[in-house]
């Protein structure tokens, strides 16, 4: 079992009712609805992961979120007031892939500065060790390497002690151990209250730290669940077996079976009922090199999206 898996899912609040309120939310770009009619509630003290291939819509969602887009139409609120007002008060954090480091200055000074920008900042020196660059804070930011400017910029985003912490790929550039080193500090850091969000190409990591995951296509939240629930919703057990003759006829009339792929003389089907497909084979005398394994979230996520997505801000605005 993952480590989200062994926590208790906390309780979903209603409407307007959380740290962040989506209602019906669209941005588009020329004829494109980058984001089309998001409606999403995550509640305070949540842990959240949003999937989505590239050009889905998660970056727009988050540009959204943060005050960086206003919607075309519907609202979108956090503890209650504008996303703007939020930040202002310094209640939100980010974490973003596009910003740069900046030059001639140590990552002490960074850090101290942007917190000096908040009402009620995170003591400098927390900050660094929580994102595991206390040992840097002399150095100067432009002389870093790649992995060692993204735990800067987690510093960064830790600084204000906000209540929101929004990490757009926060482990991009890490390596293995900086990763773990990373989640460690995340949870450290929601374990005291806090909200975060953050998206990611690694399944693995939003099934392992998120309490909830999103899934975002073509604009649109498609599934929402923890990641056994997303499992089930697209399925929830592989059965394998070899094929006599390569006849597969049959197959998918079987209980419980939702589908079937064939590869190189072995078949793979996709059941809700594990249990009653192996017995319905067995009376077939079918079983030959059975395996019986769980969907994986990378299944459920290609099971629960389609083939191409629509694309984000980042391929649309002008530049």
């Amino acid at each position: 079992m993952t480590q989200r898996g062994q926590r208790e899912r906390r309780g979903r609040p209603g409407p307007r009712s959380g740290a962040v309120s989506f209602t019906g939310a669209v941005k588009t770009y020329g004829e494109v609805r980058a984001v089309d009619g998001v409606d999403l509630d995550i509640a305070p003290g949540e842990t959240v992961a949003l999937l989505g291939r590239n050009g889905a819509g998660k970056s727009t969602t988050i540009g959204l979120l943060l005050g960086l887009y206003e919607p075309d139409a519907g609202a979108v609120e956090l503890f209650g007031a504008s996303p703007e007002r939020s930040v202002r008060a310094g209640r939100v954090g980010a974490m973003l892939q596009e910003a740069r480091p900046v030059p001639r200055v140590t990552v002490g000074e960074l850090v101290a500065f942007v917190a000096s920008r908040y009402p009620a900042p995170m003591p400098v020196t927390r900050a660094l060790e929580l994102a595991g660059i206390a040992d840097l804070a002399g150095r100067r930011v432009d002389r870093l390497s790649g992995g060692q400017v993204q735990r800067v910029r987690f510093a960064v985003a830790l600084a204000g002690d906000p209540a929101l912490l929004v990490l757009d790929e926060p482990t991009a550039a890490l390596d293995v151990e900086a990763r773990h080193a990373f989640w460690e500090s995340m949870r450290d850091y929601a374990r005291h209250g806090h909200t975060v969000l953050f998206s990611t190409h690694y399944l693995e990591e939003a099934d392992d730290h998120a309490d909830r995951i999103l899934i975002i296509d073509r604009g649109r939240i498609v599934a929402d669940g923890t990641g056994e629930e997303l499992r089930r919703a697209a399925g929830g057990n592989l059965v394998s077996i070899d094929l006599a003759g390569g006849d597969a006829e049959g197959l998918a009339l079987l209980p419980g079976v939702r589908s079937v792929e064939v590869r190189g003389g072995r078949a793979r089907l996709r059941t809700d009922d594990s249990d009653a497909t192996v017995i319905a084979l067995a009376e077939l005398g079918a079983i030959r090199g059975l395996e019986v394994a769980p969907a994986s979230l990378d299944d459920a996520f290609l099971t629960l999206t389609g083939p191409r997505a629509v694309p984000d801000s980042h391929d649309l605005e002008p530049r």
